[in-house]
C-alpha cells in the first residue's frame, strides 16, 4: 500500500497573474458599458461612504450645541428646519445613498461576473468538440471537468465579492486615514501602531495556519486512500486474517487526522479573539486620549465619534486584506488553468474544399500509413492493406500492440503523419469529420448510454427517426422484446448510467443504433468480452446480422470468433506482421497460429 502522506498541496498561485489579469479583463471587452457604471457607482459609494462621518460630526456638534443652549436657557428643546433639520434629513439621505450605490454597483458586478462566466463556458463548450482524442487521453476527466464547475465558480464568486471589496477597501482605507490624520494624527498614530501589530500577529499565524492546514490534508488524504483500500480490498483482507492490523493502521490515520484538525481549528478560530482583542486596546487607548482632550475642549463629541467611525472603516479592510489577496489569487490561479484549456491545441481543421460522399460502398485503403503519438517516435511504420465492400477484417494482437489506434486513425481521432487513409479511393482527409464519421457505427466494449429514454438512445445518430424505425432497429437487434417488457417500455428513462440494465442488454441497445443509422462500415472492438456466454451468442447473432453487406472492422481477443474473417491483421508493436485469412494463417506457423494454438491447446 502506497503512503499518502507524501502528498504536496501548495498554494493556488498563478505562474502569470499580470498576464492572466489582463486577459481575464480582455473577455469584458463586450460589458464596457456596465463595467462604467460599476467604476462610477464605486467612486461616489466610496466618497459617500468616507464623507459623511464627517459631515455626521457636525450635525451631532450642532445638535448638542443646541440641546447645551436650551438648557442654559430654560427653555424646552426643539428642532428646527433651518439648520438643524436639515442637516439630520441631509445625513439620512446620504446613509441611503450609500447604500443604494453599494447594492447598486454588487448588482451590475453579478451581472458582469455572470455573463462573463457564461462565455467562458460557451468558449469551454466549443472547445471541448475541437480537441484531439490525445488530450482526453492525457487528461484526467475530473481535471477537464473542474475547469467547467469549480474554477469558473470561483472566478465568478471573486469578480462579484472579492474584486468588489478590494476597489472599495482600497479608497476607503485611504480616506478614512486621511480624515484620521487630518482630526488627530497622534490618535492617528496610535491606531497604525495597533494595526501593524495585529497584522504581524495575523500574518505570523496565517503562516502556521497553513501549515497546519497542508498537514490537515495530508492526513485526509491518506484516511481516505486506506479507507477506499480497505472497503476494495475487503474481501482479501478477512481471506489473510489481517483485519486487526488494519484496523490498527485505520485508527492511527484517524488519531493523525484529528490531531492536526484539531491545531487546524484552534489556530483558525483564535486568530479572530486575538485580533479584536488588539482592537479593543486600541480603541480603548483612542478613547482615553480623545476624552481627555474632549474635557479640555481640544476636540468636539462630533468629532470623536466621526473618529472612531473612521477607525472601523480602516480596521475592516486591514483586517481583511489577506483574505481579499488570496481570494484574487486563487481566483487568478483558476482562470490561468481555463486559459490553459483554451490554449490547447485542436484538431486539424477540415478541408476548405471538402469532397460529398454519398452512397459510400465501404472500401477502406491504408496506404504506407504512418503514425506516432510523439513526433519523433513512430508507433506505425509504412501500413498498408485493403478492406473490400463487406469484407470482415479482424485485427488481432496483445494488449499496446496497435489495435485500437489503427481504429482512431481510421476515425481520423489521430492525423496520420505520413501515408494516407481512403474510402471508396477518396482521402478521409478530403472529407468533413462529420461526413467521414456518418458512414461508420460503433459497438464498443464498454458501451454508453445516455440520460434519457431507450427510443432516445436508439436514435442518438438519428434523432429524426419515428418510432416505426426505432422499433424495427430494435428488432433486428433481438432487443424488442426485452424492452417491451420494461415498465414504459421505449419511453422507460435511463439514469446513472443505465445501471438498471444488464451489460448484455446495454450492448444490444447500442447494436439497435447501427441499424437505425445503416452505416455502410461498423467497428466493433470487443463487444462480447464482458458479457457470459449465453449473451454472448446472442449479441454475436445480432452482430453477424449487423455485419451482414457491410464493411467491418472487429478488434478480437477470443479467435474462436474470427474464422470466417475475410482478413486477419496481426498487430505487433503498432505494425502488421502477418495478415491473411483464419486457414492462412495457421499454414504460416506464424505468430497468429502460435496464439491460437496457446488458446485451444
Amino acid at each position: 500500500m502506497s503512503d499518502k502522506r507524501d502528498i504536496k498541496f501548495d498554494k493556488e498561485v498563478p505562474k502569470d497573474a499580470r498576464k492572466t489579469a489582463i486577459r481575464l479583463f480582455q473577455q469584458l471587452k463586450n460589458q464596457r458599458v456596465r463595467l462604467t457604471i460599476v467604476a462610477v457607482c464605486i467612486v461616489f459609494y466610496t466618497v459617500l461612504n468616507v464623507c459623511t462621518p464627517y459631515y455626521s460630526a457636525g450635525v451631532i456638534d450642532n445638535l448638542l450645541s443646541a440641546i447645551k443652549n436650551c438648557v442654559e436657557a430654560g427653555t424646552s428643546f426643539s428642532i428646527s428646519w433651518n439648520p438643524l433639520g436639515r442637516q439630520m434629513v441631509t445625513l439620512f439621505f446620504l446613509y441611503v445613498l450609500t447604500s443604494v450605490f453599494y447594492h447598486f454597483q454588487a448588482y451590475l458586478m453579478a451581472s458582469v461576473a455572470e455573463r462573463l462566466i457564461l462565455t467562458l463556458r460557451k468558449q469551454i463548450s466549443s472547445k471541448l468538440h475541437k480537441l484531439p482524442l490525445y488530450f482526453y487521453d492525457g487528461n484526467k476527466p475530473g481535471e477537464i471537468l473542474s475547469r467547467v464547475t469549480s474554477d469558473l465558480d470561483k472566478v465568478s464568486e471573486t469578480l462579484q465579492t472579492g474584486l468588489l471589496k478590494l476597489l472599495t477597501a482600497i479608497g476607503t482605507l485611504v480616506g478614512a486615514v486621511a480624515f484620521m490624520i487630518y482630526f488627530s494624527p497622534l490618535l492617528t498614530a496610535v491606531f497604525l501602531i495597533f494595526t501593524v501589530i495585529s497584522l504581524w500577529v495575523t500574518k505570523m499565524v496565517a503562516k502556521k495556519n497553513l501549515e497546519c492546514a497542508a498537514d490537515r490534508q495530508r492526513a485526509l488524504a491518506y484516511l481516505t486512500g486506506i479507507a477506499e483500500e480497505y472497503y476494495t480490498g475487503r474481501d482479501v483482507i478477512r481471506a489473510y486474517n489481517h483485519e486487526k492490523e488494519s484496523m490498527e493502521t485505520m485508527n492511527s490515520a484517524v488519531d493523525e487526522l484529528r490531531n492536526a484538525t484539531k491545531k487546524t481549528d484552534f489556530l483558525t478560530n483564535c486568530v479572530n479573539p486575538l485580533i479584536r482583542l488588539l482592537s479593543r486596546c486600541s480603541q480603548a487607548a483612542i478613547m482615553l486620549l480623545a476624552c481627555k482632550w474632549m474635557l479640555e475642549g481640544r476636540m468636539s463629541l462630533g468629532i470623536v465619534q466621526a473618529f472612531f467611525q473612521y477607525i472601523n472603516m480602516a480596521a475592516e479592510p486591514l483586517t481583511e486584506t489577506s483574505y481579499m489577496l488570496n481570494s484574487l489569487q486563487s481566483a487568478l490561479a483558476s482562470a490561468e488553468r481555463t486559459f490553459h484549456f483554451l490554449d490547447a491545441g485542436e484538431e486539424k481543421p477540415d478541408t476548405v474544399a471538402p469532397v460529398l460522399l454519398k452512397n459510400a460502398k465501404g472500401e477502406i485503403a491504408f496506404e504506407n500509413v504512418s503514425f506516432g503519438y510523439v513526433p519523433d517516435k513512430m508507433l506505425m511504420k509504412n501500413i498498408s492493406f485493403t478492406a473490400k465492400p463487406g469484407q470482415k477484417i479482424v485485427v488481432v494482437g496483445s494488449t499496446g500492440a496497435g489495435k485500437t489506434t489503427l481504429i482512431n486513425l481510421l476515425m481520423r481521432f489521430y492525423e496520420v503523419d505520413g501515408g494516407k487513409i481512403t474510402i471508396d479511393g477518396v482521402p478521409t482527409t478530403d472529407l468533413t469529420r462529420k461526413e467521414l464519421r456518418h458512414n461508420f457505427g460503433m459497438v464498443l466494449q464498454d458501451t454508453w448510454l445516455f440520460g434519457g429514454t431507450i427510443a432516445e438512445n436508439i436514435a442518438y445518430g438519428k434523432p429524426d427517426a419515428t418510432m416505426e424505425e426505432i422499433k424495427a432497429a430494435a428488432k433486428a437487434a433481438k432487443v424488442d422484446y426485452f424492452i417491451r417488457t420494461m415498465p414504459q417500455g421505449y419511453h422507460t428513462v435511463l439514469d446513472n448510467e443505465a445501471a438498471n440494465l444488464s451489460v448484455g442488454q446495454r450492448q444490444l441497445i447500442t447494436i439497435a443504433r447501427i441499424f437505425l443509422c445503416n452505416p455502410p462500415i461498423i467497428i466493433l472492438d470487443e463487444a462480447t468480452s464482458s458479457v457470459d456466454t449465453r449473451t454472448e451468442a446472442e449479441i454475436g447473432k445480432a452482430m453477424k446480422k449487423l455485419m451482414n453487406g457491410r464493411t467491418s472492422f472487429v478488434i478480437a481477443h477470443r479467435l474462436s470468433t474470427i474464422r470466417d474473417a475475410d482478413n486477419i491483421l496481426f498487430m505487433e508493436n503498432g505494425n502488421i506482421i502477418e495478415q491473411g485469412n483464419h486457414k492462412e494463417l495457421l499454414k504460416k506457423q506464424g505468430a497468429y497460429a502460435a496464439l491460437y494454438y496457446s488458446q485451444f491447446a
